[in-house]
């Protein structure tokens, strides 16, 4: 038996009891939680969590190094609000990890999960082991076209349970598959919503395995990995399973001591992964989360959205970080459900984003406030070497939620985001910091093949919101977006809808090439009178935006122009950005329609999807299969 097959063994036999708790704990009853008051909970109290990075076996065969981790996915209880508040329920990743104080291997388990610190060039492979056995902690609406592992009808007879304990089938056992978010991988191992399995033997169509290999070509990047189970992805999101991926280059200039123009980027103890995400509590420590639908005839728990009124950072509510004045790398993730973050220090400094979701910027760009919706990973250096010993400085957030005409943040609580201590040793003696002028070159893509035009819309009944859509076709609607592999395309994206909606391809990264406005009304009519009110389920008509633009188009903002994959289409908005269905680090010059480029064949089943990143929308219809044709 290898390494990797003893620790998946050690998992698999672990009693459930050190796993998950009581089937049937004596708390209070679901009915009578109650909701917790923000302002009751202390702030910047509790010390900032870095995730723990995990452990991996090193096997060697013919040569060659693989690492392998063994991953389990279980239920436990966390500290997330401070010391003396009542333990969080959270789903969690968990394996062996390298402690941080004493070195020495153990097994771990939190959320956000541990991190991946993979080198590019070297595979990994990951067991991923569902061990979540309880009834799912919230509720699991069957309407929805979702996993659905008991094969239960889509339209329950009435009168339909309220939760708890909502549908018995609906709530155990739980499906997962965990994606990649950012990966270049074949398909069987990018986390296909329908290649969910749970901790028995149910399986999803798109199942093929529970271990996923990741070969790690593309540039170096942070990404992140998450559930992305079908129908259920904000439910397992919001309960804890999420995590960072920090993909490294050793030939990368900056990223090592050895850098030749100069100090290198903060790397050790002042390279510091962030992720942000917002949670509402009940007075028992449990996460709420709505449990009636904004349209209980039809669907009886699902919502458009979840905005919560406690920020977390690293899975910890209004954390405090102390730092030395020095320069720090922070790799910043909006890993909330919906809440877009609008980031800004309290004294006005600025700080420098170097990198966006798939690499490198080409330059670094000084700023003094950030944009990042769901979804979205900035790199950022932050030089504290310019403030006072002892200095309190505050990570503060003002965008309105739902983004960008909902609520405006509350001063006491959303507004806050965490805050920094500054130490008071002596500052760095020697020449101040300086960044180097130019990061990366990033190839400018040029068109040869047919654009595609995308609508984003939702099918109403009255006021109140069924399902969002693109282009107004369901998941299940014929595949529409068949690229060829290696072809380059521009896609329009128009916003028809009250909120701005990050989009996430998976497989490959894309240029912004410019945004521009656009009368939503007009161009809405139009397109229902060609289409109908939904529309028919093949393909809908195209309809020109050009007569329905009101402005000039305008060129992407500096910390978006490099590669990405998720972005963030505004209100009455044309996004316009240009595709290339080949490797990131090919030269355009290689790449033409039909020659295939990846270590793989990107055309094998069960294929890519793109979607909303708001994981309410992603779960009710706003995500389509994306088919890349030999």
């Amino acid at each position: 038996m290898s390494n990797i097959e003893s620790r998946v063994s050690e998992l698999l036999s672990m009693k459930l009891d050190t796993l998950v708790f009581s089937m049937y704990e004596e708390t209070l009853d679901e009915n009578e939680k109650t909701r917790l008051d923000p302002l009751s909970i202390p702030q910047f109290t509790e010390d900032l969590l870095i995730p723990d990075v995990f452990d991996p076996v090193t096997e060697w065969k013919c040569g060659h190094a693989t690492h392998s981790y063994a991953v389990d996915i279980s239920e436990f209880k966390q500290q997330v609000l401070p010391t003396g508040m009542p333990q969080t329920p959270v789903y969690g990743y968990g394996g062996v990890v390298k402690d941080r104080e004493t070195g020495e291997c153990v097994y771990k388990r939190s959320s956000p999960g541990p991190t991946f610190e993979a080198v590019r060039g070297q595979t990994i492979q990951v067991q991923y082991i569902n061990r979540l056995v309880r009834p799912h902690m919230l509720a699991v609406d069957p309407t929805l076209h979702w996993a659905n592992p008991n094969n239960m009808p889509m339209e329950p007879p009435k009168p339909w349970p309220l939760f708890p304990p909502g549908f018995p089938k609906a709530q155990a056992p739980i499906p997962t598959v965990t994606h990649l978010h950012g990966g270049e991988n074949p398909a069987i191992y990018d986390g296909h919503p329908d290649a969910w399995f749970t901790s028995g033997e149910e399986r999803g169509s798109a199942f093929v395995t529970t271990k996923m290999i990741y070969e790690n070509t593309q540039p170096p990047a942070t990404l992140w990995y998450h559930d992305h189970a079908m129908g259920i992805t904000r439910l397992n999101v919001v309960a804890g399973l999420a995590g960072f991926y920090l993909l490294r280059d050793p030939a990368d200039p900056w990223d090592s001591p050895q850098a030749p123009f100069g100090s290198p980027l903060p790397h050790g103890k002042y390279e510091i992964p962030l992720v942000l995400q917002d949670r509402i509590f009940n007075t028992d420590g449990s996460v709420y989360y709505p449990q009636e639908g904004v349209a209980p005839s039809v669907h009886p728990y699902w919502v458009p959205g979840y905005i919560g009124d406690c920020l977390l950072v690293n899975g910890k509510v209004w954390p405090r970080l102390s730092v030395e004045r020095k320069r720090y790398r922070f790799r910043l993730l909006n890993g909330s459900n919906e809440r877009v973050y609008n980031l800004s220090f309290s004294t006005g400094m600025t700080f420098w984003a170097i990198g966006s979701d798939s690499g490198y910027l080409e330059r670094p760009v000084e700023l003094t406030s950030l944009l990042i919706a769901p979804g979205e990973r900035y790199d950022l250096v932050v030089d504290f070497s310019f403030c006072q010993p002892g200095e309190q400085i505050f990570l503060r957030n003002d965008a309105r939620a739902p983004y960008p005409a909902g609520d405006p943040v509350e001063e006491a609580t959303t507004a806050r985001v965490m805050r920094f201590d500054i130490g008071t040793e002596p500052c760095l003696t020697g020449p101040r910091f300086c960044l180097p002028s130019y990061l990366q070159q990033i190839p400018p893509l040029r068109q040869d093949s047919p654009a595609r035009l995308i609508v984003l819309n939702a099918q109403e009944y009255g006021s109140t919101v069924l399902m969002m859509t693109l282009n107004g076709l369901p998941w299940m609607a014929p595949v529409t977006e068949t690229p060829r592999v290696g072809s380059t395309e521009d896609w329009f994206i128009i916003n028809l809808l009250g909120g701005a909606h990050p989009i996430h391809l998976h497989l490959v990264p894309f240029q912004i090439i410019s945004r521009q406005a656009i009368d939503a009304d007009a161009y809405q009519k139009k397109w229902q009178e060609l289409n109908g009110t939904p529309p028919i389920m093949n393909a809908p008509l195209a309809v020109p935006f050009e007569p329905y633009l009101t402005g000039p188009p305008m060129p992407p903002a500096p910390q978006e122009s490099a590669w990405k994959d998720t972005v963030l289409v505004n209100v009455n908005e044309v996004l316009h950005f240009r595709i290339r269905f080949a490797p990131q680090s090919v030269s355009p010059c290689a790449a033409r329609p039909g020659v295939n480029l990846f270590p793989f064949n990107p055309s094998a089943a069960p294929g890519y999807v793109w979607h909303c990143h708001i994981l309410d929308h992603e779960d009710n219809e706003m995500m389509r299969p994306l088919q890349i044709l030999p």
